[in-house]
């Protein structure tokens, strides 16, 4: 099942938006004209216990790994590169989503962006992004919501 055939199947509202291909969400904004802190970075990472965790924040934010690491309850939390990331996720980075990835991950949402009523996240290509509700993504992923950048 692909991530549009997850979301129909799941009857969750969203919506995609094609754009150039961009990894950054910067590039994204600047591509699309959607405000930065709608555009979420979301994170492949592992912890020092060896699991992998998503840590979803705000385009205009820094993700704190060690408020992330206090979230996970583990020592540290470390970025994967491009390469393992995709492999983990099952999307290339710029085109992960905030929902449905290969690898079942905890998943972190920054409290931030609970001001928006919907996000923007990857398509599940590097040419598109995906709207969803906020909430939905808290709900399908039951992620858990905490401050965790600056």
């Amino acid at each position: 099942m692909d991530l549009e055939d997850y979301l129909e199947k799941n009857g969750v509202w969203h919506r995609f938006l094609a754009k150039p291909e961009t990894i950054h969400t910067a590039d994204a904004s600047r591509e699309t004209g959607i405000q930065l802190n709608r555009i979420t970075k979301n994170l492949v990472c592992k912890t020092h216990d060896g699991n992998y965790a998503l840590l979803i924040v705000p385009g205009n934010r820094k993700v704190n790994l060690r408020k992330a690491a206090q979230v996970l309850n583990t020592r540290n939390v470390r970025l994967l590169g491009f390469e393992e990331a995709e492999t983990v996720s099952g999307y290339a980075p710029g085109g992960t989503p905030s929902i449905y990835h290969k690898t079942r991950m905890n998943v972190v949402l920054d409290s931030a962006l609970l001001d928006q009523e919907t996000v923007f996240c990857g398509g599940g290509s590097r040419d598109r992004l995906l709207e969803l509700n906020t909430q939905d993504v808290i709900r399908l992923e039951n992620a858990i919501v905490a401050d965790i950048s600056e």
